[in-house]
């Protein structure tokens, strides 16, 4: 059926709407210009109309639009909770590979728990147990990290209270052995495996450092109240305490100098160095 003359041809097309008027001349006037349009030998010209912002009114949008973007919104929030879930599960395994790996230590030894058999413990295959450590030492290295926590809290603990330099030490390496006694297998792994050695286990140099620096200003406050020598460089003195410790716990774990009673071993190697430090 054919337009009548001037009237709007309406093409609605994704985001724009094209509006197509025909101008014909008008008979013995000339060409007609309507305001805002162009003319050219009769030819059609159309005009593009962009909405603000690029966003269609409200009246002229696609059915559906704002449904789609609620939806995308909750699939979004889906996504992120599902992610949060699967980092949960993760965490579960890694920590059910350390749980049983270290019953296992406790149970048969370091040196006789194969990685097969904590896989057959937890009924996972190997390749799961390598995504996670890529070791059987590796697994310690939670251990070695919660055993250095430990130290630094007793040592917070000592830095916190009142006593003289002989108390804060003899009071802090007691308390250290006596939890080592207490759960001697473990730290039997821990010593073979290196978990807490910062030289075969470079990411505990950080925990041992910070274990240090704290050792070091108990001794600090011992030198101002005239209880250590200053002859030396206080770093050399926590070094030399932290050492004496550390060998003697070695010494027991693997019975190097006979069984003994690693509590008595600490109270000895303590009492030797605050005699060498005094002033």
């Amino acid at each position: 059926m054919p337009q009548k003359q001037g009237a709007p041809l309406l093409d609605v097309c994704h985001s724009h709407v094209r509006v197509t008027r025909r101008i014909y001349p008008a008979r013995g006037v000339g060409a007609l210009v309507h305001p805002g349009e162009q003319s050219d030998m009769g030819r059609t010209k159309t005009a593009r109309t962009n909405p603000v912002g690029g966003r269609l009114p409200a009246a002229r949008r696609r059915p559906g639009m704002e449904l789609h973007r609620t939806t995308s919104r909750g699939k979004l929030a889906g996504d992120i909770e599902t992610l949060g879930l699967r980092e949960r599960k993760k965490a579960c395994l890694r920590q059910e590979i350390i749980d049983t790996a270290v019953r296992l230590f406790r149970k048969r030894g370091y040196e006789k728990t194969r990685i097969d058999d904590i896989v057959q413990s937890l009924e996972i295959s190997q390749p799961t147990f390598f995504r996670y450590f890529p070791s059987k030492d590796a697994v310690l290295g939670e251990v070695g990290r919660r055993g250095f926590a430990c130290i630094t809290e007793h040592l917070k603990n000592e830095l916190s209270s009142e006593a003289t330099t002989d108390e804060h030490l003899s009071r802090l390496y007691q308390e250290l052995a006596r939890r080592a006694e207490a759960d001697r297998p473990l730290w039997q792994a821990v010593v073979l495996s290196g978990a807490m050695d910062p030289v075969r286990s470079p990411d505990m140099r950080e925990h041992k450092e910070s274990a240090l620096g704290l050792l070091r200003e108990i001794l600090v406050q011992g030198q101002k109240r005239g209880e250590v020598s200053r002859a030396f460089p206080v770093e050399h003195l926590a070094e030399f305490m932290d050492g004496l410790y550390n060998t003697t716990v070695r010494q027991w774990a693997v019975d190097l100098t006979g069984p003994h009673k690693l509590s008595d071993r600490v109270s000895s190697a303590v009492a030797f160095f605050l005699r060498g430090v005094r002033p």
